[in-house]
């Protein structure tokens, strides 16, 4: 599918899902039946195997097996490295460059406002990012309703809709209703802000208490729980229950090694969100807190980000999850944080692929059928030029996308049909 047809159809996705309320709603496209096989000489599994010579089957969306037999459609991907689709856990959907290249407003107009929300996640999917986690929006969820109901192209998309702000005069009960609300809206996931902006202080915005709370209201209306965190906001999360502590900055080892023994999932950024921001600065100054003095303190505080991902990685039982907080001008390049990890923090590239797949479906939840080349399991399938291991820059050369067993992305591929 063009640019040009994913941009035409997303001018008609609110009127659409206006439309779709008030009807039966309407089932999305079935995946083809299959057979399909896709072969395979080096394959990541995405649990940190590497397999070789494989004959990926497909029927219905799903894998079948890894050993098909021959089948009327073929798909040829030796060659290539083939892995499972990744998951980006922290991205910003909503956040794209007006029609002036600017950073969007909430002044924008709604259809130009959706082309871009559509267009950021038609983009991250053509960068091999199958499932994404968008925290957060209200405007995402009809994209999100859209892909998944509708057939609309994009990621799979988990959103917590708008994020939950506040300080320490808010009541325990004015907490466990902002979860609520956020239930009744329909959000998959609570995203809490524990600091304020590193480009306002990275200040403490809730107490520890008030975190036990929003975490375990999130818990008990079966939500998961993501904490936007610094400092000493860090360890608090952890203690607190919540599920996934992203960004880290300024924290010490001390703090990253109670999220550990918690079970936490931990996010620090270092290859993509500060780098996007500074490269596109003209196009932020002046909108909210993008200010010369904000920017300034990111790009002072870039060995904060690195040191803080050091310590993750190494700490024995760390949870160390893929997340790139992708704003305007990121999206399509998250791949440029698996080699911001490798080359500042020392992580594997296998270690960095993996945190993308396996263990990012287990911090969504859905690590019984994400994540993974394994037969059950869903058909979201790329294929890079080059092979990772050897060659890092190869995530930035994604050749193939397949998505419940849609193709999407197809660049140079041989397919046999019988």
């Amino acid at each position: 599918m063009s640019i040009f047809r994913l941009l035409i159809g997303s001018i008609a996705l609110l009127a659409a899902t206006r439309l779709l309320a008030q009807v039966e709603p309407i089932p999305p496209p079935s995946p083809p039946t299959g057979p399909t096989v896709i072969l395979a000489d080096r394959a990541l599994d995405g649990r940190g195997g590497t397999l070789r010579n494989i004959r990926i089957g497909v029927a219905d969306g799903r894998i079948t097996s890894l050993a098909a037999p021959d089948a009327r459609t073929v798909i040829d991907l030796r060659g290539y490295t083939v892995l499972p689709g990744w998951i980006d856990t922290h991205v910003h959907l909503d956040s794209h460059f007006d029609r002036a290249g600017r950073i969007a407003t909430d002044k924008e107009p709604v259809a130009e406002a959706a082309l871009g929300i559509a267009a950021a996640a038609w983009e991250s999917l053509m960068g091999g990012f199958t499932t994404v986690q968008s925290v957060g929006d209200p405007r995402e969820k009809p994209l999100r309703d859209a892909i998944r109901d509708h057939g609309f192209p994009g990621p799979r998309v988990l959103t917590s809709l708008a994020p939950i702000e506040g300080d320490s005069t808010v009541s325990p009960d004015q907490l466990r209703a902002l979860v609520r609300e956020r239930k009744a809206q329909g959000a998959d996931l609570i995203k809490i802000f524990a600091s304020s902006s590193q480009r306002v202080g990275a200040t403490p915005t809730f107490t520890e208490d008030q975190l036990k709370i929003l975490c375990d209201e999130a818990k008990a209306v079966g939500l998961r729980s993501m904490v936007h965190a610094y400092r000493s906001q860090v360890a608090a999360a952890a203690r607190a229950g919540c599920r996934e502590i992203e960004h880290g900055t300024y924290t010490t080892s001390e703090d990253i090694l109670v999220a550990v023994g918690a079970g936490a999932f931990i996010s620090p950024q270092v290859g993509l969100v500060v780098q996007n921001y500074l490269d596109n600065k003209p196009r932020y100054l002046g909108v909210g807190n993008y200010t010369e003095e904000g920017m300034a303190t990111m790009a002072r505080d870039i060995p904060e980000d690195f040191a803080i991902c050091t310590q993750a990685v190494h700490t024995p039982g760390a949870k160390v999850v893929f997340s790139t907080d992708a704003t305007a001008g990121a999206h399509g390049r998250n791949a440029e944080e698996f080699i911001g990890r490798v080359r500042y923090c020392g992580q594997s590239p296998m270690a960095a692929l993996v945190s993308a797949n396996a263990v990012a479906a287990d911090a969504i939840g859905m690590a019984d059928h994400l994540g993974q080349l394994a037969p059950g399991y869903e058909a979201d399938i790329i294929a890079l030029d080059g092979d990772p291991l050897s060659d890092l820059t190869a995530v930035r050369r994604v050749v193939f996308v397949m998505r419940g067993g849609v193709v999407y992305r197809w660049l140079g591929i041989v397919e046999h049909r019988r």
